[in-house]
């Protein structure tokens, strides 16, 4: 399996698939998951000639259990090293729910001369912890809760988050896929403990606005608006005024993980915005 070892000795894993002269597209994904969360995106752009690279995050996935590092200055550092070791350039870069924090961050601080467009779907910036400056945002004690819920019981906890409000599972009528929740289950018990523990405040307490604020690349902007995980009002709704000419794309009634229980529909705007 593909590995980049990064300056700290931590071994990132990656796939990369398609003709290496082909425009590459970048996938990160979300906590606490790897890089088999993009699949449906990985097969749909291979099949329309792109070359498709996606990593586990560090502690995530079959990366390293890092016990330090687990943070977003070093997330993106790792995802610059990534890209400088592939020779990544005109790359559009496309990140979920704590994967759009990756990349937002990636862009801002790494991207300069390397990134074409950028997609944020599901996205936890600007910052989801409630503050002084942020009062729209959620209690640290949700944050908190994620925590002790996850030092009590990770196994059980991740098979709470992924069969109820993840994917909207727990909407009345919804249609619950078995093999999505234990797959989503799958890829969280493959990381380490420590890290997706750390992993909670990097996606809560991080502030992205001077990120999003750098970004200069023409960006897209995805957010469902029955996402239960990250509300669109206090992310996407703010994000769209913070990122120059970003273009907002919302999606009545799907949930977080609609790239998964919807992905014709996303990849198709995607792709759309791609090829514009």
């Amino acid at each position: 399996m593909p590995y980049i070892t990064t300056q700290d000795d931590t071994e990132i894993f990656y796939k990369d698939w398609g003709p290496q002269d082909a425009q590459p597209i970048v996938f990160h994904h979300g906590w606490p998951l790897t890089a088999d969360d993009w699949d449906s995106q990985m097969l749909f752009f291979l099949a329309q000639g792109f070359r498709v690279i996606a990593h586990d995050r560090r502690g995530h996935g079959r990366s390293t259990q890092t016990w330090t590092g687990n943070e977003m200055d070093t997330y993106a550092a790792d995802v610059a090293e990534l890209a400088e070791t592939l020779g990544l350039r005109n790359a559009v870069h496309i990140g979920h729910s704590t994967g759009g924090g990756e990349v937002a961050r990636y862009v801002a601080q790494h991207g300069k001369g390397r990134v074409a467009k950028a997609v944020l779907i599901g996205a936890v910036p600007p910052i989801m912890v409630k503050t002084d400056k942020n009062p729209g945002g959620l209690p640290l004690e949700v944050f908190d809760g994620f925590r002790q819920a996850l030092a009590a019981n990770r196994a059980q906890f991740f098979l709470d988050v992924a069969s109820g409000p993840f994917y909207g599972f727990n909407r009345p009528g919804a249609e619950v896929s078995e093999g999505v929740i234990r797959n989503w289950w799958r890829q969280g018990m493959m990381g380490g403990t420590k890290a997706h523990y750390d992993c909670i405040k990097a996606f809560s307490e991080t502030d992205f606005t001077d990120d999003l604020k750098a970004i200069e690349v023409p960006t897209l902007i995805m957010h469902g608006d029955d996402d239960q995980i990250v509300p669109i009002a206090d992310s996407a709704l703010l994000s769209v005024e913070l990122v120059k000419g970003a273009e907002l794309k919302v999606y009545a009634g799907l949930p977080h993980g609609m790239c998964t229980t919807h992905p014709d529909t996303i990849n198709q705007d995607l792709l759309a915005f791609i090829r514009k």
